[in-house]
């Protein structure tokens, strides 16, 4: 049976906990939890990049969220382990929340195994150094885009190799973050998402939307006014898989290991809302 359309991530969270997308959360435990903390600063760059991640090991899967710095302290793995999905799932912190339902989607519905059907397509990072990797990520996300010269691409959730990826492709970037002020070119960074979802053609926005109480507004605005999204997604790669054709657009998951966690070879996964259902192009 298909799974019924959702309108919001608390909308998915309640059809999880009722069932309508496979078995009973009560019945998967988290086996381990993770609370990650990276810095990051490209070879000739001048910004460092903090993150900060919370990861649930649900058997084969992984469930992730990045979180901005205090929202969760390291102390909440100490038990993490052994916890069901259905506890976590109602658990009062949006990162808990959302760390749980993308271990549950990812469990369920595996993006290797969307791969092997058709509704993705697989992408593998190439070996190398951060630098590599990033820009490869980058140009990846960039491929989803259908954009003409001069399109205006909302970027809420800067990284510096995937200005550069829009701009190749002939897109004018309209950068929105909460920690940078700036680009790597000068350019400055709102953090007014409305002031860029006002004049963009196309919508880019990281999985980390999911957490902060955006994402929801996001996908309003593009259903509302028919403009495509894309989201770029280590955090919850698997809950923005399942508003593909219910606003999403195309999706670039990345689930763990993330690329800035390795220098060999890793998956990322990218659907297009027309693949979804596993017809290929």
């Amino acid at each position: 049976m298909p799974h019924p359309t959702p309108h919001t991530v608390a909308e998915l969270t309640d059809a999880v906990l009722s069932g309508a997308h496979g078995p009973d959360p009560a019945g998967l435990t988290v086996t381990s939890a993770f609370w990650l903390y990276n810095t990051t600063r490209l070879a000739d760059g001048d910004v460092t990049y903090h993150n900060h991640y919370l990861l649930l090991r649900v058997g084969d899967a992984f469930g992730a969220c990045s979180f901005e710095a205090g929202e969760l302290a390291p102390e909440f793995c100490e038990n993490a382990s052994g916890y069901s999905l259905d506890k976590l799932l109602r658990d009062e912190s949006a990162v808990v929340r959302t760390a749980a339902l993308d271990a549950y989607l990812a469990r369920v519905r595996p993006h290797r195994e969307a791969a092997e059907v058709g509704a993705a397509e697989r992408v593998l990072l190439p070996a190398g150094t951060p630098e590599v990797r990033a820009a490869a990520r980058d140009a990846a996300v960039a491929g989803l885009l259908d954009i003409g010269p001069g399109a205006r691409v909302a970027l809420i959730g800067v990284v510096n190799p995937l200005v550069a990826a829009i701009r190749e492709r002939g897109g004018v970037c309209l950068p929105c973050d909460l920690n940078l002020r700036t680009t790597a070119w000068g350019e400055p960074v709102t953090d007014d998402m409305t002031e860029v979802l006002a004049s963009a053609d196309v919508v880019v926005a990281t999985g980390m939307t999911l957490s902060n109480g955006t994402f929801d507004l996001i996908l309003r605005h593009c259903v509302t006014h028919g403009v495509p999204l894309v989201v770029y997604a280590q955090s919850g790669s698997a809950v923005a898989r399942a508003f593909l054709g219910a606003g999403v657009t195309g999706l670039n998951a990345e689930p763990f290991t993330f690329s800035q966690f390795s220098a060999d070879p890793t998956p990322m996964y990218r659907y297009r809302a027309a693949l979804a259902s596993g017809v290929t192009a």
